[in-house]
């Protein structure tokens, strides 16, 4: 049997997935939150610095890194 994670090696059936508690899901967002503050930061003082490399790569850091809370708190 396959799911999202792929076949199952020993051919046992797979356990159905439960969505995470709400309380789980806001604190996985809220880390989420403040490590895309810390790469916003670094891009902002990067851009500052003149190293725009650095800040393009910790921008795109800081929006992945919202994407992924965001999507904790909506799929769970």
């Amino acid at each position: 049997m396959t799911d999202d994670r792929g076949p199952d090696p020993s051919g046992a059936p797979a356990a159905p997935r439960e969505p995470r508690p709400w309380i789980e899901r806001i604190a996985l967002a809220a880390i989420a939150g403040v490590l895309a503050l810390l790469f916003g930061g670094v891009a902002a003082a990067s851009w500052v610095g003149g190293e725009l490399f650095l800040a393009v790569m910790a921008a795109i850091g800081c929006l992945m890194t919202l994407w992924v809370g965001v999507l904790t708190l909506l799929r769970g």
